[in-house]
């Protein structure tokens, strides 16, 4: 019997209906199994997995479309392993690396996420350069008493034991180095009286830019032009109202004049000191002790290769002549790191770490006289 065009319809409107429930308990389904993995489905978390696409992976996916790719892949090249790439996407969680099974828990603990491209002696994630918790600004600006009574005399100290590697007749025609310091008054407990807690190791004079400034008096005397920004960024801070951590923006407007001025600048040099304690920091070479750098690089912007190279170039000039003195090459990037580091406006800038807390200011100068050695002989040759 021929089903009647009624029975028809209703079995299509049943059909229709059918059709239409299932879709919105799919679309439930597929809602709540998104905010399930909310946490773990980011943008961070597709950028990691992304990393394990090497070039050779890439060639291998596209090989098995189109032969001809894969006669370029080396014989040594293996498969691209799509279950961990998968697994890490949905979890957050890379095997190989153990800061991935606590980095969402615990707070503050993603500014680990760094990578180190270069680690020196002793160097691993355990012991990345870091920053005192930012301090209120009445602090920062708080005047302290410098242990050294006589601080012009201390800047006249010199080391007998650096060695000037360059050909003293090169001198450059103008200034080709810029160095600056965005934490301006960071200091060093020695340096301070009565001064015993690392967050509270500032100082409006006794700090950080007189590192940079003999920086640049030693790459002077080696032939290299080059000038010092001391300015007191702090004050800057205060001066516009804004907080600790727009150091670099203020930083930023200074080197970004100083460019405009000079167009023969090639080199920029952020001089920072680290807040990690006296073991970390310091090394005894042939008996001297002297204040350990770490070379610091800001992924998030497209210099970062180039900048890493010069960094990498200058931490194996280290350890040819001083063995331990660096502690290598370090590339930040990330959820609330800043990852930049005004590097973004040259391919030849990068951060130093010179020395911690614990650090006298003359094993910085030791390390200063070492670092313009090295720059010398890289520039020069």
């Amino acid at each position: 019997m021929k089903p009647s065009k009624t029975h028809s319809t209703i079995l299509s409107i049943q059909n229709v209906i059918t059709t239409l429930i299932l879709s919105m308990i799919s679309i439930f389904i597929i809602i709540g199994a998104l905010t399930t993995f909310q946490t773990s489905l980011t943008s961070v978390s597709f950028k990691r997995a992304a990393n394990d696409f090497t070039t050779d992976s890439l060639f291998y996916l596209i090989s098995k479309e189109n032969h001809y790719f894969s006669e370029v892949l080396p014989t040594e090249s293996r498969n691209p392993s799509l279950g961990k790439i998968a697994f890490e996407i949905m979890t957050s969680i890379n095997l190989g690396d153990p800061r991935t099974f606590l980095g969402r828990e615990l707070p503050g603990f993603s500014f680990y996420d760094g990578t180190i491209v270069v680690a020196g002696e002793g160097s691993d994630f355990t012991n990345m350069p870091t920053s005192e918790s930012a301090p209120p600004m009445d602090v920062i600006l708080a005047e302290r008493e410098a242990a050294s009574e006589s601080l012009a005399n201390m800047n006249e100290e010199t080391s007998d034991e650096s060695n000037d590697m360059s050909a003293e007749s090169q001198v450059t025609e103008n200034n080709i180095v810029h160095i600056i310091h965005s934490h301006s008054r960071e200091s060093f407990l020695p340096e301070l009286k009565n001064v015993s807690e690392p967050n509270d190791a500032w100082h409006a004079e006794v700090n950080v830019t007189l590192v940079g400034e003999r920086l640049g008096n030693e790459l002077e005397k080696r032939g290299i032009g080059t000038e010092v920004d001391k300015t007191d960024i702090s004050g800057m801070l205060s001066e516009r109202g804004w907080s600790y951590p727009q150091s670099y923006e203020a930083s930023r407007d200074l080197i970004k004049t100083a460019m405009e001025n000079n167009q023969d600048l090639e080199f920029f040099f952020e001089i920072h000191r680290d807040a990690l304690r006296r073991d970390i920091t310091t090394v005894t070479i042939n008996g001297i002790e002297y204040a350990r750098t770490y070379f610091v690089i800001g992924k998030n912007n497209p210099n970062y290769e180039k900048n890493q190279k010069l960094a990498e170039d200058l931490h194996y000039l280290l350890e040819k002549h001083y063995p331990g003195l660096s502690r290598g090459v370090l590339v930040k990037d990330g959820t609330g790191i800043n990852g930049r580091y005004n590097q973004d406006l040259s391919e030849n800038s990068i951060l130093i770490e010179m020395g911690g807390v614990d650090n006298t200011l003359g094993e910085s100068y030791r390390t200063s006289e070492v670092l313009a050695d090295i720059i010398s002989e890289y520039y020069w040759n």
